[in-house]
Formats: C-alpha cells, sequence, structure tokens
C-alpha cells in the first residue's frame, strides 16, 4: 500500500480565489481524510526541490562524519537538547519507559509489531529552530537561539533555506487541513488563520518550528533489525520528512497497518503530531513511527560504500509546534466530543517539557 500523493501546485496557484476551484476542494477533503483515517500522507510542493534536499544531506553528511569530540561541542544539555546536537546514545525511546505503549505493541499482530529497544537511541540529531522567536515567554530553553558549528560557512544558508521550505509546505498543509473540517462537514476548524478566537495558536509572530536532522552510522550499525529510533509518536502539531537517501523508516496507520515509507523524489511525508490529537480531541490520532535497519537499508548502504558515497543516514524533520505559551485544548466541535475529557487545558510548553523528561531530553 502506498500513501496518497497530494500536489499543493494547484493550491499555491488558486490561492486568494474566491469560491475555490473544485480541484482545491477536492484537494481539502483529501487531506482531512487522510488526517482523520490515517494520521499520514505524502506531498508534491514545487517548492522543495530535489535539489534542495540533496545540497542539505551533503552537508550533513559531512558534519556527522565529523570527530565525536568535534560535535559535542555543539551540545546544549542545559537546554534539553532542544538546539544544537544530542549524541548517540541520550534519548531514550517513549517505547523502552512507557507501559501503556508497551501494552499498545502487544496488541499488534507479529507480522507488523514495531522493534523492541534496548536502551537510548543510537543515533545522533541536530536541532535548529527556523523563523521568529517570541520576545517574551516562560519557556526560554524551548526558544533559544540556534547553534552553528565552526568550519561551515554556508550552515545558518542551508539550513534556514530547506527548513523555511518544509516549513511553507506544512503550513499549506495546515491551511488545507483548517479549510475543512475532519468531520468533512461545513464546520470549519481553522488551526492558522481563524479569526473567531483561535487565530493565537499559529500567528506567524509566535510559532517555533525546528529542523531536526538525525544522523544514523550505516557503517558502525549494520544487522538488520537494528533500532535507530524507536517506536514512538511526535509531540508537535505536524511533522514533515524530507527524503532519505537510505530507506528504513516504518509507519502505522491510524488503522494500525504498518507501512515502510517510500517517498517518491520531490515529495515530503506529513504526519499528524501529538498538540493536533490534543486539539481535536483525539479525532486525529498522533502517527506512530520507528527507523530501523532493514534488507533495503543494507543494500543501499552496500551500494552508497561501492559508489565511495557517505554511510551516514540522514533525515530531516520539521516540527511544527503550537506556540510555547498558547494553550492546548479541543477546538470547536472537538471540545464536546466524549473523549475531550483525556485532552485537558494545557500550555503547550508545560505539555512539551513532560514529554521531554519522559524520553530522558529535559534534565533538571
Amino acid at each position: 500500500m502506498d500513501l496518497p500523493v497530494v500536489e499543493l501546485e494547484p493550491y499555491l496557484e488558486a490561492r486568494g480565489s474566491q469560491p475555490l476551484p473544485e480541484n482545491v476542494r477536492n484537494s481539502c477533503l483529501e487531506v482531512a481524510k487522510c488526517l482523520r483515517e490515517a494520521g499520514a500522507l505524502v506531498l508534491r510542493d514545487p517548492r522543495c526541490t530535489p535539489e534542495d534536499n540533496d545540497r542539505f544531506l551533503n552537508m550533513m553528511e559531512r558534519y556527522f562524519g565529523m570527530a565525536d569530540e568535534f560535535k559535542r561541542q555543539q551540545e546544549r544539555r542545559h537546554l534539553h537538547y532542544q538546539v544544537g546536537v544530542t549524541p548517540e546514545g541520550v534519548e531514550v525511546p517513549r517505547c523502552a519507559l512507557d507501559k501503556d505503549l508497551q501494552a499498545r505493541m502487544e496488541k499488534i499482530p507479529d507480522s507488523e509489531k514495531p522493534r523492541m529497544p534496548v536502551g537510548a537511541d543510537p543515533k545522533w540529531r541536530y536541532m535548529w529552530r527556523v523563523g521568529p522567536r517570541p520576545a517574551n515567554t516562560r519557556f526560554k530553553e524551548f526558544n533559544a537561539d540556534p547553534v552553528v558549528p565552526e568550519g561551515f560557512p554556508d550552515w545558518i544558508e542551508v539550513m534556514d533555506g530547506w527548513g523555511r521550505k518544509m516549513i511553507a509546505a506544512v503550513e499549506v498543509k495546515a491551511s488545507l487541513f483548517s479549510f475543512l473540517s475532519l468531520t468533512l462537514s461545513k464546520t470549519f476548524v481553522c488551526i492558522d488563520c481563524c479569526r473567531d478566537g483561535c487565530d493565537w495558536i499559529w500567528p506567524s509572530s509566535r510559532r517555533i518550528h525546528i529542523l531536526d536532522v538525525s544522523g544514523s552510522d550505516l557503517s558502525k550499525f549494520t544487522e538488520e533489525g537494528s533500532v535507530f529510533a524507536g517506536y514512538h509518536y511526535d509531540l508537535n502539531f505536524l511533522t514533515i520528512h524530507g527524503r532519505s537517501r537510505f530507506p528504513g523508516l516504518n509507519i502505522w496507520l491510524k488503522q494500525g497497518q504498518k507501512l515502510l515509507v517510500r517517498v517518491p523524489p520531490g515529495c515530503l511525508l506529513v504526519q499528524a503530531g501529538k498538540e493536533l490529537e490534543w486539539l481535536t480531541g483525539g479525532e486525529c490520532s498522533a502517527g506512530m513511527h520507528e527507523v530501523i535497519v532493514t534488507k533495503e537499508t543494507i543494500a543501499a548502504a552496500e551500494a552508497a560504500k561501492q559508489a565511495g558515497r557517505s554511510l551516514w543516514r540522514v533525515s530531516s524533520t520539521v516540527f511544527g509546534h503550537i506556540a510555547s505559551d498558547a494553550i492546548l485544548q479541543p477546538l470547536g466541535h472537538f471540545a464536546s466530543a466524549q473523549a475531550a475529557k483525556n485532552y485537558p487545558a494545557t500550555l503547550a510548553g508545560d505539555y512539551v517539557e513532560s514529554e521531554l523528561a519522559a524520553i530522558r531530553l529535559k534534565t533538571a
């Protein structure tokens, strides 16, 4: 099974038109349906080119290939690793600690079951904040200045360039989602542009987004089944993944079906995050996923080795966040749903802190 591919070009051409053309309305319906029923879909955005992706991957392969001592200079443990580098062996996947999540995994058929990791994830990651930071916030550590490593003169240009393009894509996705509600009715659930009290959730002046770059060393971890990122959900609003040069990302659809992700060139994978689940009172579930070494990963690594290319598996992910000082709670008609009681009003920053503590990233 392949995920549906939503073309953004017609929407980009029609923005501002009243009424929207039928093909754009159909795209809105497809996005809302995919988020509700599957929790994931693929976007093709003409602004995010394969060349942009390759330039980014080339730079990050060079960075992760540097000595560990050099990379640790960009470590910011006191900021809960929310900027700079997180070394391998630090982040503990939620499934290794959460009994409820483990019970959920046990119910999955053996053929679809995720790999249970042993200990912390053996991947490196780099967190780069993209966009303006709020002048006043209770959560300084979530809004810290980015960290730039020495010896990479084009670092800011490449990171901001690729990060902004991915954010632009996820913002269009939010707009499509907002245009029609997840119930596919005439009730609007506006996450980013609503005028009746919800516009503070996703405004350009206060939103904070993270470009999260993962690096996994395929020269070091070569055994099939090795877990780079254990079974987990993302804590943010919407997640958008760039295309990696090595396979290994598995996702679980809302119905529980496991899917090895194959993102076509020029496309991006989008998944629902926990903040979106919160705002919809559970109607749209956060997407579960893992990154492991598969047969396809081993074959791609062998081909890269023969060609003299890097064996670092680099993935780019943008975490689109709700503003730290905004309140998470079910919106609109989702507030009256039976499951809404499971999502009490909570400051987004407090929620993020609790999640970071659970995976051992938040320090005292």
